[in-house]
């Protein structure tokens, strides 16, 4: 499979291209391709910009980019992918961008080139859809949030 990029004006040549940093890796890191830094508030959200667009190829309409949160941000400072996984569908060609939400006490300042998210193909299956009046029953049932516990 090819992934074919596209780096934008905004991708300064300087930056890493898209590429595993090591051998194994699931996640490609994304960057910020901003010209100034963007704050985001402790509570609050921000739209960051990748300076990417991706296609596939044709024959791999199976599969999507899912957009992923970095462990060292969420767990140091708090920065989460708001819609984990955010899926890139197949035939997107715009910009990819990153939805982050600072859950952290403090505000974050994104620089630019930072790595804020990572970027994971993923194989996507597209059942057959049969309508049917009821399911089968199971030992769990219509239980739903916490129903199993803790």
């Amino acid at each position: 499979m090819k992934l074919k990029v596209c780096y934008l004006e905004t991708y300064l040549k300087e930056w890493n291209r898209l590429a595993y940093a090591k051998p194994g890796d699931s996640g490609m890191d994304l960057r910020a391709a901003i010209k100034e830094p963007i704050v985001i508030p402790s509570g609050k959200r921000a739209i960051i910009p990748n300076g990417i667009q991706c296609e596939m190829e044709a024959d791999t309409s199976n599969y999507e980019i899912q957009i992923r949160p970095r462990s060292g941000l969420a767990a140091k400072k708090g920065i989460m992918v708001v819609n984990t996984p955010g899926t890139v569908d197949w035939g997107y060609r715009g910009e990819i961008m990153t939805i982050l939400l600072n859950t952290g006490d403090e505000d974050f300042v994104i620089q630019p080139g930072d790595r804020i998210a990572q970027m994971v193909i993923c194989p996507v299956i597209h059942p057959q859809i049969e309508e049917v009046s009821s399911v089968n029953e199971t030992e769990r049932g219509v239980g739903k949030f916490g129903s199993t516990g803790i």
